[in-house]
């Protein structure tokens, strides 16, 4: 008998064999090592092999089935997400102007002190955005010193606010003083606006952490020169297209978060005609040029606006599982979703894997910071890497590793973008709109590239690289989605 159950498996090793290995890639190591062809197939357990995550998945797919069925919760997660994929995909992002921070955001005010990331105490500040608030309020002239200043801080005089939370963006520690002047963005499709800061450039500068009197000076310099004279080119124009502006510099080998050379070219080459035919010295043109084409990085504090106007119009739609925001303050790494509003879902930020300038090595780093990953939010920047391939010898990598970096972020999002495209991928859309529940289900994080700043305050930029955000965020934010459907759920069955 026992030969008789033996026979087929005698049989089947008596010929030749076609495996296919599903998981583990050990397996597959051991029927290789033995001369065997075998064909793996990269399979991981939905939400990380999660059973209450995997319950709360099959949950959230039942309500979606239950609506579309006409029973249950009236909205399905699919109906409000096509509302905030076309919302953003919709958008129309153009540079309206510039203005004087405490005039134009709204809720800022003389002593509000705006950051990057999630709302934060000064006490629990990193290193870079402690040392971009002492060189704040510096800038303002409320201290004379950096000690005072410091004292100042802690005083509790200072309102600290976060960017989000004022239709505002800011890259790296993100501090936004009263007397600074930002980028007034407009969405045309929406009529919502954002707002940003000037780039000041790589280095020593104060988004960075460095407070020094050359930083100050620069500030000073771009209040009084730079900013009343692009304010007075910009109205001369009219407004700037930025979805167009975008577009081309995607096409031209920039991805719109760490590479903006193309962009930053493009932007001088649109307001120049304009910015000569100012009744200006030409020695003030002369340095604002020479500023512009010496900034590769300032089409960024673009980028940024851009994207945060088009995200937040498709905020705040019930059910929808599309992230709004993705952000760090070097302290935690935090997302909010269309679905669940303002609330912030919070970890602990990650430390970035880069390249260092000389001198400099990981030890001397922050943990991640900044609003700039709206870029990758909106769908471009990190999501765009394979658009830009010489981004590498800035963050690290290959321009093989770029575009694989493109390609699983398709895995994760709702759409591919109607304007923005990559041609080595044969002008596909780039991958637009990242979902929660994606994310979770599959295990695969938004890729973003970024800065790296020195962990004390007051030095600067120590290198730049590519960071993973922590799934535990994408986690809590799906449950709470989760608890948002059920209770709609509860109430309709009420009504």
């Amino acid at each position: 008998m026992t030969s008789n159950r033996l026979q087929p498996i005698r049989y089947l090793f008596a010929k030749e064999l076609h495996i296919v290995n599903i998981g583990l890639h050990s397996f597959a190591e051991t029927l290789h090592s033995t001369g065997t062809p075998v064909i793996e197939v990269d399979w991981k357990p939905p939400a990380g092999g999660d059973p209450e995550l995997i319950a709360l998945l099959d949950s959230l797919r039942a309500s979606r089935r239950a609506s579309s069925s006409g029973e249950g919760w009236s909205e399905s997660i699919t109906q409000a997400n096509k509302e905030a994929i076309s919302r953003l995909l919709a958008a129309r992002p153009v540079v309206r102007g510039i203005g004087i921070a405490d005039e134009v955001i709204p809720g800022m005010e003389k002593k509000t002190i705006l950051h990057s990331g999630p709302p934060i105490t000064w006490e629990r500040m990193c290193g870079p955005m402690r040392g971009a608030v002492i060189g704040g309020i510096l800038y303002e002239r409320l201290a004379k010193t950096p000690n005072e200043a410091n004292k100042l801080a802690s005083s509790g005089e200072i309102t600290f606010s976060p960017c989000h939370h004022h239709a505002a963006v800011g890259p790296m520690a993100g501090v936004v003083t009263a007397s600074m002047p930002v980028w007034i963005l407009e969405n045309e499709a929406f009529g919502n606006r954002a707002y940003c800061t000037l780039n000041e450039g790589l280095g020593k500068v104060l988004r960075y952490g460095a407070y020094s009197g050359e930083v100050i000076e620069r500030l000073d310099w771009m209040r009084d020169s730079l900013a009343p004279i692009l304010a007075r080119t910009i109205a001369s124009h009219g407004p700037l297209n930025m979805k167009s502006l975008i577009t081309q510099a995607l096409q031209m080998g920039d991805e719109g978060h760490n590479r903006n050379r193309a962009g930053t070219s493009l932007f001088i080459r649109e307001i120049a005609p304009f910015l000569v035919e100012l009744d200006v010295k030409r020695e003030k043109l002369r340095k604002i040029l020479e500023f512009l084409n010496g900034n590769d990085h300032f089409f960024l504090n673009l980028t940024m606006p851009a994207g945060k106007c088009s995200l937040d119009a498709a905020a705040n739609i019930p059910g929808s599982s599309l992230v709004t925001v993705m952000t760090r303050n070097g302290t935690e790494f935090g997302i909010r979703l269309s679905g669940t509003g303002d609330r912030w879902f919070t970890t602990p930020a990650p430390m970035v894997d880069g390249l260092y300038l000389p001198g400099f090595s990981q030890e001397d780093a922050a943990p991640d910071i900044g609003d700039s990953s709206i870029t990758e939010t909106t769908g471009y920047g990190g999501f765009a890497m394979a658009a830009a391939p010489a981004i590498v010898q800035f963050v690290g990598g290959t321009p093989q590793r770029a575009i694989e970096f493109t390609q699983r972020m398709y895995e994760i999002t709702l759409a591919e973008n109607n304007a923005y495209q990559i041609p080595a991928l044969g002008f596909r859309g780039t991958p637009t709109g990242i979902d929660v529940l994606k994310v979770v289900d599959t295990g695969i994080v938004p890729a973003i590239n970024t800065g790296i700043a020195h962990k004390e305050p007051g030095i600067g930029m120590v290198g730049a690289g590519l960071v993973t955000p922590p799934i535990a965020c994408f986690r809590d934010a799906a449950r709470a989605l989760a608890e948002e459907i059920s209770h709609r759920a509860s109430q309709d069955k009420i009504l």
